[in-house]
């Protein structure tokens, strides 16, 4: 049985049809639901495996990039979301919806409590480009398993991953010691912390990321791309591990 995966959409989301496209590429079903749809039925998240938070602006970004709709789960469904994160369901959020994940408190540790934000980028200015990444060989993150470096667009204009002052270093270090670092720019794109460009939870079950993977699932997404142009892109390759960890789980289970 195929695993099944809720994608949000909503006023402003503009990344979904690709993201539900990546999972039916990567053998596994998706499902296109309304974030009100779902806050009118919050126990429909059941009916899942796993949900993704894609890109875009959400709300028009009011009150700050991915708020209001931070704010409508946890007043409507956060008791749902809670249950959904103890089942060891996989949850995805793509640079807005990375911005969801963090102002709920759900990265990198889920708790509820915020230690992390994103922050506007350095430059002070909405960022659209391609970026290289490395992938901690160390990284316990289930979605970027067997990745050591790939390339994908970014566009935002707060990705900027900052953490208190006081506790920066000491934080960032046990998140790397835990393996909770997902992945890096392997140069200084917006000044995020230690180039940090994805973090995951201590499962590698959630995972946020401001690159977006969906944007890169053939080679022909590249500007400039050497592969025939239907030769899987580097994306791909997220969705097609967690497809396989969740089957790998099921045949274990069973």
């Amino acid at each position: 049985m195929k695993s099944r995966f809720l994608v949000l959409t909503g006023d402003g989301i503009n990344c979904a049809s690709e993201t539900a496209w990546a999972f039916e590429l990567a053998g596994g079903q998706s499902e296109i639901i309304h974030i009100n749809d779902l806050l009118h039925r919050p126990e429909a998240l059941f009916d899942f495996d796993g949900i993704v938070f894609p890109g875009g602006f959400s709300f028009g970004d009011d009150l700050g990039s991915g708020q209001v709709m931070a704010l409508k789960i946890r007043h409507t469904m956060w008791v749902e979301i809670q249950s959904f994160v103890h089942l060891g369901a996989p949850i995805l959020g793509v640079c807005n919806g990375f911005q969801v994940l963090s102002k709920l408190g759900l990265l990198p540790i889920p708790t509820g409590d915020r230690v992390m934000a994103l922050a506007p980028n350095a430059q002070g200015h909405f960022i659209n480009r391609w970026v290289d990444l490395e992938c901690p060989s160390h990284s316990i993150c289930k979605w970027t398993q067997g990745l050591d470096s790939v390339s994908l667009p970014i566009r935002h204009a707060e990705g900027r991953v900052v953490f208190p002052a006081s506790q920066a270093s000491r934080m960032v270090r046990h998140l790397d010691e835990q393996g909770q670092i997902a992945l890096k720019y392997t140069e200084d794109v917006n000044g995020s912390y230690e180039r940090i460009a994805g973090i995951c939870d201590p499962t590698g079950l959630i995972l946020g990321l401001m690159p977006h993977p969906e944007a890169h699932l053939f080679a022909m997404h590249r500007p400039v791309y050497t592969d025939t142009p239907f030769a899987e892109g580097a994306g791909l390759q997220l969705f097609q591990n967690i497809v396989n960890h969740l089957k790998d789980r099921e045949s274990t289970c069973h």
